[in-house]
């Protein structure tokens, strides 16, 4: 039998049903994707999230996506790519989210679009998971009184403030220091460049030699506070409060350089995002509030509860 013929046979076989078609199931699994929006522990906290709801959900592919820089340009590329190969649902953390409604809404039109982390409600997305960035602002903010209750000068650190969980948590703080002595000089981004992160504060301790406290508003900003202080020698001389439990973080709070940070639950992210864009995808959507949030409660973390959660956030680590 020549190849034409056979393949012939072999497709009149399959509609007959004489051929089992398993070997067809691979390409009909539908893609989930995780885009996040600058690589850091937390993520691979969250990426864990997500290869537990690979295990449950085997009728799925589910992909993980770190962009090369930290721009709305790099998650656009992304998400055209996605769009591109016929992407089911889409769970991301937007950079800029008011300007990345056109490509948002482009892929809500034709896939499932949910955020993580950061919203983007001028959207279409058709959820929202992760944390209140204000109430969680305003737990740093009540970090940031207990360490200072006389008041001082503060310095705000992250990467951009066009993220909405940037521009919600320092308006969280803002409220909780609302009153008290406390001053926040300014703010300093540096657009997920970590070396850029640790300069900024080099350059605060320069030119504010006498700054009583350093507060990082994302994951890798407060370990770059914490290396910058080391160097310069400030360590335990000035009050530091973050986000997030990066290993550095963690450590920091166990030997008493940083006072508090205030963690969030980005497994949940990966584990639910996953979970519920399938739900989503297949018809469901009882599990969507009215106002399409789905707040996942944060933490603070310090001395008194460090060492267990420190051991809770290295198992989650492990490969």
């Amino acid at each position: 039998m020549g190849r034409r013929s056979a393949l012939i046979g072999m497709a009149t076989a399959v509609l007959a049903g004489a051929i089992p078609v398993q070997a067809t199931v691979a390409q009909e699994k539908k893609t989930l994707a995780f885009v996040v929006n600058v690589p850091a522990d937390f993520w691979q906290i969250a990426r864990r999230g997500t290869e537990k709801a690979q295990k449950e959900l085997p009728n799925y592919n589910i992909e993980f996506y770190i962009p090369g820089e930290m721009s709305a340009a790099a998650q656009k590329r992304i998400m055209e790519d996605l769009l591109a190969k016929g992407v089911a649902g889409i769970s991301i953390s937007p950079v800029n989210p008011d300007n990345s409604t056109e490509i948002l809404n482009q892929v809500a039109s034709k896939a499932a679009l949910f955020t993580q982390d950061a919203d983007a409600p001028k959207s279409n997305r058709a959820l929202y998971i992760g944390t209140d960035n204000v109430a969680a602002g305003r737990q740093a903010g009540e970090q940031m009184l207990k360490s200072l209750p006389n008041g001082g000068k503060a310095m705000v650190f992250v990467g951009t403030m066009d993220a909405a969980n940037a521009r919600e948590r320092l308006q969280g703080i803002k409220e909780a220091i609302a009153g008290s002595k406390i001053e926040i000089l300014d703010v300093r981004t540096d657009g997920g460049d970590q070396t850029k992160a640790k300069a900024n504060v080099e350059d605060t301790l320069t030119k504010y030699p006498n700054i009583d406290m350093l507060v990082g508003l994302w994951a890798y900003n407060t370990p770059q506070i914490y290396n910058a202080v080391k160097a310069a020698g400030k360590e335990g001389t000035l009050k530091i409060v973050g986000f997030d439990e990066d290993q550095q973080t963690l450590k920091g709070i166990s030997d008493g350089a940083i006072d508090a940070t205030v963690v969030q639950q980005p497994y949940e992210f990966g584990y639910q995002s996953m979970i519920y864009l399938a739900k989503y995808i297949e018809g469901d959507r009882s599990f969507i509030p009215a106002d399409k949030q789905k707040i996942i409660p944060t933490q603070v973390i310090d001395k008194s509860n460090v060492k267990e959660f420190s051991a809770k956030v290295r198992d989650l680590l492990k490969k």
